[in-house]
């Protein structure tokens, strides 16, 4: 930098002051690095394969989980680094404050550090003063996240730990401000499933059952056991013990207060029931609960049952060969299920009915009056009333038996409410989101406020973690915790078979899809046409635009009409 008084050029290092360089150094400092002038030869290159195992292992731990598993996808050499079980023990003790030592799987300690990153709630609540969603704070004890239930003051979430927590609810306002430690508690711990009221309304969920398993007292074997919980504050106030030999690994329940059924589901797949009356269990005293064996179970002995679904009124036991049988115990959803009241038996509500469907069914989604199927194909079958557009067939045509939805295909998860549906699906790109249709009052369909009897993507924030969902009167609930250890449950259509429905893309409204469907089955050309034409008119589209739009359908359908020339 030449001064005022001409002095010499001055030239800024870093660390240091401001001084004179002299011309040797100046060419020193641009000569490159390791010339044949230097003395010392040149280095070799370095090289990560170079550094210890270990010491690698010990780098990967301090990133991020999601940087991790992008890093392991560069070489083979990054992937058997990043897939280690020492790098992800590491990562595991940096999330979680117990790491879960005998957490079942063949990878335990990344199945761990996954759960835990992935591990999250999202709240989106249904008109009030909160509009936008919420996002409770997971527990660091908490070993991801494998089931939820709302109730009024509290969202219950189960881990894969076997420990039941009770976070504050993120509708419910509370005086003072909240601390982060005060805004969860454990319930309890050693717990295989947990259940409460069916119907949607969660302030009537007021005691929570609860099956767990409890050391015995003397040494010997671990008997399972119902505790029942009240869910304002976390108190037990009463326990049912089995025999040891007795092992459960699902409860649910059925019908009112004070005629409880107790559907409880053994490891070898038999179904149980027992009669609570939920009247008499704050009263300390000690009786004999007789427990029954269910006439599911009765009549089919040779089947056992995979899974239990439950409603106010009706159950629905799926088995593991796919094939589902319900009860109902009500002449109304007996109707609104089957369309008529002609096989129905008032004196015996527990004689299974079994639903006939063309493949084997994975999951089974009860609501109030309509359920629905996913099949190991990925296909949507819904049934029952279908008065508000719950079934998501395109109109509001009740349906007595399973009826496919040609709109959805390869469901995450599938919700019956009241009288609407949603479900998480996939969308482009790996990202996850919620489609709903039926009602939309009370803000039951997020940004859909008039309802729709196709299914639309509703208005709610999904993270791509995202693996089941819930709604109540009060909100929708979004469940987020991937497990490394779940495989693809759906397989392709054999060859032969009817090819499947269109799959909604990417951005695409699933009633389009649905439309194309309908386009699809029409023979003709001008009945197509005709169709899209209808379809023109009722997009909210600009005048221009849709005049320009039925003009050109109206030149395809002449030119259709219009003899061949010789």
């Amino acid at each position: 930098m030449e001064g005022s008084d001409g002095q010499d050029k001055k030239k800024w290092c870093p660390g240091a002051k401001w001084g004179k360089i002299s011309q040797s150094q100046q060419a020193k400092s641009k000569r490159p690095p390791h010339s044949p002038g230097d003395k010392k030869g040149p280095a070799e290159a370095a090289s990560i394969q170079s550094l210890p195992p270990e010491l690698l292992e010990h780098i990967m731990s301090f990133l991020p989980v999601s940087a991790a598993v992008a890093l392991g996808q560069t070489c083979h050499t990054l992937y058997c680094v990043c897939n280690s079980e020492g790098a992800w023990r590491r990562a595991c003790r940096r999330l979680c404050a117990l790491p879960p030592l005998a957490l079942p799987g063949a990878r335990p300690w990344k199945r761990a550090a996954v759960l835990n990153y992935t591990k999250g709630l999202v709240v989106q609540p249904f008109g009030g003063r909160q509009r936008g969603p919420s996002r409770p704070p997971a527990p660091a004890l908490a070993h991801g996240y494998r089931k939820l239930v709302p109730t009024r003051e509290h969202v219950l979430v189960l881990d894969h730990a076997g420990t039941l927590f009770s976070l504050r609810h993120a509708l419910t306002p509370a005086p003072g401000p909240w601390r982060r430690a005060a805004r969860y508690a454990v319930l309890c711990r050693g717990a295989k499933d947990f259940t409460t009221d069916p119907r949607s309304d969660a302030a009537c969920r007021k005691y929570i059952y609860v099956l767990a398993t409890r050391a015995g007292g003397d040494g010997g074997p671990t008997p399972d056991c119902v505790e029942v919980y009240l869910q304002g504050s976390g108190q037990r106030i009463f326990k049912m013990t089995f025999h040891p030999a007795l092992r459960f690994r699902q409860l649910r329940l059925l019908g009112p207060e004070t005629a409880r059924a107790l559907l409880l589901l053994t490891e070898d797949g038999r179904v149980y029931s027992l009669s609570v009356d939920e009247s008499q269990l704050a009263q300390p005293r000690s009786y004999t609960v007789q427990l029954a064996l269910r006439k599911v179970s009765r009549g089919h002995p040779g089947t056992p049952i995979a899974a239990i679904a439950a409603a106010p009124h009706s159950a629905a036991f799926l088995t593991e060969q796919g094939t589902v049988y319900l009860e109902v115990h009500a002449p109304g959803v007996y109707r609104d299920l089957f369309g008529t009241l002609h096989a129905y038996d008032p004196h015996d509500p527990q004689m299974p009915l079994v639903l006939s469907l063309p493949a084997k069914v994975l999951s089974c989604a009860l609501g109030s009056n309509h359920l629905g199927l996913v099949d190991e194909f990925g296909r949507v079958f819904m049934q029952g009333s279908n008065r508000h557009g719950q079934l998501g067939t395109g109109d509001k045509i009740d349906r007595g038996e399973p009826a496919q939805v040609p709109s959805l295909a390869r469901p995450l998860a599938l919700w019956c409410g009241l009288n609407h549906s949603v479900v998480l699906a996939p969308s482009g790109a790996g990202g996850r989101e919620v489609l709903g249709c039926g009602c939309g009052a009370g803000g039951r369909l997020p940004g859909w406020p008039k309802g729709s009897a196709s299914f639309v993507c509703l208005q709610v924030e999904v993270p791509p973690s995202a693996s089941s969902l819930c709604s109540t009167r009060d909100g929708l609930y979004v469940l987020c915790s991937y497990d490394i250890e779940e495989q693809p449950a759906f397989r392709d259509l054999p060859p032969g078979a009817p090819a499947e429905p269109p799959v909604p893309g990417p951005g695409v409204p699933p009633a389009c899809t649905a439309l194309l469907v309908q386009l699809q089955s029409c023979p003709t050309l001008p009945g197509r046409v005709a169709k899209l034409q209808e379809a023109v008119d009722a997009l909210p589209l600009p005048p221009a635009q849709r005049h320009f739009l039925c003009q050109g359908l109206e030149l395809v359908q002449r030119a259709a009409q219009a003899p061949p020339c010789s």
